[in-house]
Order: structure tokens, then sequence, then C-alpha cells
């Protein structure tokens, strides 16, 4: 523990592995325990508990603690290979005791089988001469592999679950470093295309109840995890063909004499995006050196250029300049990659955005959600959050504050199943339009929508739609889109489509000389589709690409305007796989043989139900029956002011109804049910002329927290301080005191 603050006595628990029988005598037993805390790996510690009682004091005295208790440490993975490689204790002759000969590693090694064709066979590399473990024969790579990946694969997928992410800087580029070690130990492998993401499936599986954020998350880590494979793939076999020719082109002998130089390992670093010790384990293999201090000068000089150059680039741009610099070439209707300059990098508030020469992404606007996507900078990624659109410059933001260079040439990304799920809710939307002209009106004017890959939501002037009508409009678009009819767009002059009566466009909206038809149906930019639109969206290629449309809400957003929410897509079929699912479940739940017997079971529990509720009723009118009773005999001045106590208000009034029959006078019930209050109030016509059933209740309701009110003869209230209900009644029996 540390010189100050909680500590105790420890005790520590050691295995001796030497070879024997389990049971020693006792010298043999006082040989081991010399072994205890020494260099000897037959004897390892694997338990070490501090019985935490004193707080050690600046000056060295101990103050025992008021609350006690064992921090206790222990190596899981160890103590599972012991029991494992024992056999329970039972065998320490053949015992091979390994933390990847258990259970914890086997499920990746065997899913590393399955997908490289190779196999584990636990062989460990010898050190040489210089002091390093290098494997030699074929099997010792393979088995060393197999150890690097499992071992990384579980570092980077709980951390990434644990929301961090691999970047540039601190503790992300240590896990990018990481990720990049076992990409190249899966060419030992020989795996070329991506393989490490393929894993997380089955670590979610075994370590994912003790750790439940990994399955949570599992998609989001697999994700994130092939996107820098993919990064890393595109220059790791490039920069090892270039550490090869270096080494051999060299006349230094291979004997440890040949140190790598400083420049060459910030090369592999700058260029393909080689970490310093992934070159040095290149090195290590051929018995080399790298020179260390050489690539670490290197790295503070670019270090200090990318500041200056951040003080220069990273100033907050006023809309009015970025306008006048750089405006943007859109190429993303067609293309969703391309090589593009950087042309500058600016912060906007606390966001991170480069502009571009051109771009690929779609800029928010028109109800379209922006893109997302990467920057591809030889081995480094620049995720792209969103894109927006500034005057005439799109503004891409980067998650991080972290950016490619002025002037760099880098490859934009765009993330396109993203992108594919918002053109079928964009394409969808336009036919959803089509279709409440069809079905409701020519006068269901658009205004306004939004478009995402989750949603399409559209608002139009109407009146309430119908249930039948709804139901036309999801069958019409269906119809629609299994018809595949081609989607096409065309720029024509904004005069000639205006004065074409089947181009629909929005009132209000500014357009320019030159307008982008949207065209469903018909021949391709022939502009005789029986969907046309003005739109800068973008857009599928065909109906059938969106798939299953569903609606799923329908409802009033302002006066005269409602709103249609609704899905496609494979958002359409996830909703209607958990429907389904659900009509699964609750057939189980009730017994019925399948979906098609449900409705009759739920029919029969209905009809149960409602018997039930009529045999409650009975019996509740039989008890208030006979509390109305018990109350007559407390009747006092003709009046009766009664707690009911833990009963709902219907019982209240059953009480009450059971006494109009047999009393002549006032009565005051308070129930409590529910945690909250209920108050009666009756006054028989010959007692009026003195106090009113509504005068009492709007006398003590406020007492409990609540109001109510009523008619001379009868009145109800209720409140929500149930501990006030005495003092309620006792102040209605004040009112009502002749």
């Amino acid at each position: 523990m540390g010189d100050t603050g909680p500590c105790g006595p420890c005790t520590e628990i050691h295995i001796d592995l030497t070879p024997g029988a389990p049971n020693l005598d006792e010298d043999r037993q006082r040989a081991g325990a010399l072994l205890v805390n020494g260099s000897d790996a037959s004897c390892i510690e694997i338990w070490n508990n501090v019985f935490i009682q004193y707080n050690a004091n600046p000056d060295g005295t101990f103050t025992p603690l008021p609350a006690q208790h064992v921090d206790t440490g222990m190596g899981f993975e160890r103590l599972t290979s012991i029991i494992q490689g024992t056999k329970n204790f039972s065998d320490f002759e053949t015992a091979k005791i390994s933390n990847y000969d258990t259970d914890v590693f086997k499920p990746i090694f065997d899913e590393l089988t399955k997908l490289s064709g190779k196999h584990y066979q636990s062989t460990l590399p010898k050190a040489n001469e210089q002091g390093h473990v290098i494997p030699v024969t074929e099997q010792e790579k393979i088995d060393v592999a197999f150890r690097v990946i499992a071992d990384h694969l579980r570092t980077l997928s709980f951390s990434i679950a644990d929301g961090i992410q691999p970047g540039n800087s601190d503790r992300n580029y240590t896990l990018r470093r990481i990720l990049r070690r076992a990409v190249k130990y899966g060419r030992t492998l020989e795996f070329k295309e991506p393989f490490f993401y393929k894993l997380v499936d089955v670590l979610a599986q075994h370590m994912g109840d003790v750790f439940p954020e990994l399955r949570v998350k599992k998609e989001q880590v697999k994700a994130v995890l092939k996107i820098e494979e993919e990064a890393f793939n595109r220059t790791l076999d490039k920069g090892v063909a270039l550490f090869d020719d270096e080494v051999s082109n060299k006349s230094h002998s291979l004997d440890g004499s040949y140190k790598l130089s400083g420049e060459f390992a910030f090369q592999l670093y700058d260029t393909f995006g080689f970490p310093l010790d992934l070159t040095e384990l290149l090195a290590r293999e051929r018995g080399l050196t790298v020179d260390t201090a050489g690539f670490e000068k290197l790295m503070s000089e670019q270090r200090e250029r990318a500041r200056e150059a951040g003080k220069k680039n990273k100033q907050v741009v006023s809309v009015s300049e970025i306008e006048t610099k750089a405006p943007t070439r859109f190429i993303g209707y067609e293309m969703l990659e391309a090589d593009v300059k950087v042309l500058e990098v600016v912060e906007m508030k606390d966001k991170t955005a480069v502009v571009l020469d051109v771009s690929t992404c779609y800029a928010e606007m028109g109800g379209q959600i922006g893109d997302s996507g990467q920057l591809i900078l030889g081995a480094n990624t620049f995720p792209i959050s969103a894109t927006a659109k500034v005057g005439n410059t799109w503004l891409h933001f980067l998650e991080g504050d972290e950016a490619p260079a002025v002037d760099a040439t880098v490859r934009l990304v765009v993330d396109a199943p993203r992108r594919h799920a918002i053109e079928r809710h964009h394409t969808v939307t336009h036919i959803l339009h089509w279709a409440l002209h069809e079905v409701v009106s020519k006068d269901a004017t658009q205004k306004g929508s939004s478009v995402t890959p989750d949603k399409l939501t559209f608002d139009f002037n109407s009146a309430a739609l119908t249930a039948q009508q709804l139901s036309d409009i999801e069958r019409l678009v269906n119809e629609r889109i299994v018809a595949n009819d081609p989607v096409s767009w065309t720029e024509v002059p904004f005069v000639e489509a205006k004065a074409n009566s089947g181009i629909m466009a929005l009132f209000g909206e500014k357009y320019g000389d030159l307008v982008r038809v949207v065209q469903i149906g018909g021949q391709r930019n022939k502009l005789d589709g029986w969907s046309m639109e003005l739109c800068g969206g973008t857009h599928t290629r065909s109906t059938g690409e969106i798939g299953l449309f569903r609606l799923v809400a329908e409802g009033a957003v302002a006066s005269g305007v409602r709103r249609i929410e609704a899905i496609a897509g494979l958002e359409a079929y996830n909703a209607a796989r958990a429907d389904a699912d659900l009509l699964k479940l609750l057939a189980g739940k009730v017994s019925a043989q399948g979906t098609a017997d449900l409705e009759k079971k739920i029919e029969a529990l209905l009809d149960q139900q409602k018997s039930l509720e009529k045999a409650l009723k009975s019996a509740q009118q039989r008890e208030a029956s006979g509390r109305a009773k018990e109350l007559l005999g407390t009747a006092s001045n003709s009046t009766i002011i009664a707690n009911l106590g833990d009963v709902d208000g219907d019982y209240a009034m059953a009480v009450s109804d059971a006494l109009k029959g047999v009393f002549n006078g006032i009565v005051v019930l308070a129930a409590t049910g529910g945690g909250s209050v209920a108050l009666i109030a009756t006054v028989a016509k010959d007692h009026q002329a003195r106090m009113q059933a509504g005068k009492i209740i709007q006398t003590i309701a406020p007492i409990v927290g609540g109001k109510g009110g009523g008619k001379p003869d009868f009145a109800r209230g209720g409140g929500k301080e149930v501990n006030k209900v005495d003092e309620a009644l006792a102040e209605a029996r004040k009112l009502i005191a002749p």
C-alpha cells in the first residue's frame, strides 16, 4: 500500500508447481516455501489479500479505521490455468500451465482456426542471443499470432465498448497501435482481408455475461474495428515490402550491428501508419534495432509543425468568409468516393470541420440529413460525423479535433449503407406525397419533411386521416414499390419546370434559374413520370430498391397541419420482425396455438375478464351494503362522517349509494386507496336548507391538496395528501355541526 492512507497486514497465496505428488512431506514443503517470491517459474503467486484496518499517518503512526475490510486481488486467468492445467490440483507430474490453454481463450482460438485453417499447438519460442523471444519455426509463428490476436481482441473490444475510440493521440493512439499490431500478425495466418472484427461475436458470446456492454455495443465495436482494419490494410503490405527492401539493400550484416535509421522508421509511421513499436518488432524478427532517438526527434519536429499549422488554419471563420473562399463542387449524386483536396480546416464553436474542393457527401438541406463518412490519408482515417452547407461551401464535421493538413490530398468515402437508407426514405417520401394526392386530395400540400436513415416524416395540410385512408395510402405506396419503376433526375430551366403542370414545387421555396427534377416512372429524364418534384436530394435508382414501406403514426402538429411518420427498407423489415416476434410471444403467454389462434384466445380472456369484473362488482356492492349498515350505527345528529380507509373511490360511491335508501341525513365519506384521496358528500333534501354537499367538498378538498364540488344533494372531490384526511373530516364536522 502507499506510505499514507488505508493499510494493513497482507497474506499471499502461492502454488508450487514443481513436479511431484500433491501430498508432500514436511521437508519437501519447506523446500517449496523457499521458492516463494523468487525467480523460479515453478512457484506462482495466485492471490493477495490485504486486511485493511489502519490508516497510515504522515508521522509514522497508525490509526484504527472505523470500517475494516479485505482488499483481495486474484489473478483470474492465472488461477484458471492452474486449475485446468493440474486437472483440479490432481496432476502435478504432467501439468502444463498457460493462460492460453484454458476455456478463457479456447473459443477465440477455435474461431481463429475456423477463419484461417491454422491450428494452435501451444509452442513457445526461446530467447535468442540478444535476449529477444523471436519465433523461429512455422508453428511458433502461428501460435504467437494466435496469442497476440486473442489478447488484443479483448483489449480493443472492451475499450471501444467503454467509449474509447482508436485515434491519433494519447490513449486513442494506444488502441490504434494495438490494432495495427494484431493486423500485422493476421498476415502470419494468411489473412489478406479484414478478419479481426469477425472475432467480436464469439468474444461477446462468452464474455457478455460479465461485461454486458460488449453485447449491447457489439455492432458498434465491429464497425469501428472493421474501419480501422481496412484503413491499415491499405498500407500494411506496401510498408512491409518497403521494410524488406530497406533491409535487403543494405550491405551490413544481420548480426545486430545494423540499425534502422530514425528517418526510415518515421517514413513507415508517417506514410504507411506503422507505429514505432511495430517497426521495432519487425526489426527484432530480423536481428536488427531501430534508431528510436532519431525517430522521436522527427516526431517532435512534426508536432511542432502541426502546432504552427493549427494556429494558422484552425481559426473561427465567419459564414461570409467561407462562402467567398471555397465553393464546393458536389459530385455525390453518382459517386460515393473520390480523391479530394483539403482547402481549409476551420473551427466553428466546439467543432472541427474541413472544406474540400470536391465532395461526395450530401450536405443537409431540403429536409434530408447530411452524409457521414471518412477521410482517408494513408493509414489514418478521420471520421466525418455530419455534412452541412454554408452558402456554397460544404463543411465536413469531424469526430474529435484532429484533421488532415491543408493542401493534403485525401480519399473521401461516404458511409454507403447509411446513404442508401436515407435514399430509400427520400424516394418513398415522394411516393407518399403522390399517394396522398390519390387517396385524400390534390390539395394535401406538403408543409415540410424530414429524411433520415431511420425514418421519414411528412407534414401536410389536411383534416385527420381515417383508418381506411391510411390503409389505402400504405397499400398504394407498396404497390408502386413492387412495380420497380425507374427513378431518374435531370436539370431543366425553372421557367420550363414551372410551365409543366405535372411537376410539383414547394410553395414559397426559392429556386434558381436551373432546377433539378426527380422523376419516378415513365422514361428516364423524359419528364413523363407519374411523380415529378423539384428536389435536390439523393434517391434510389428504382422504386424496388426501397423494399417494404410501413406507416408508423399520423397526427396533428399544428392547426390544420398533419404529420405522417413512416419507415422503409430494413427499418420496416426490423419493425415487422419485431411485431411478429411480439405476436409469437403473446401467443405463448396465452397458450395460443400460434398467432392464428391468438385472436380467439384474447376474446376468451376478455369474456372471462368481463365475468370477473361483474362478479367483483356484485361482491363490492354486497360489501358496501354491509359497510353501510355498520355506519348507520355511528350516526349522530343525522350525520355520518367516516374514513373508509384503503379502498378506492368506486367502493366509497357504492357505500354512499347504499346509505341513500336507508339514511335521511348528511353523509361525508373519504377513501385513500392507491395513494390518493377520494371525497364524497350527500345531503338529504330535508337538510339542504342548512348545508349543501357542494359546499362541504369545496371546503375540505383543499385540505388534502385537491379540489372538488357538486350540487346541493351530491358532490365529489379528491386530493393527494392522504395524511391529512382526518384533518379534512374534522373540518367537515365543524362545518356541519348545528
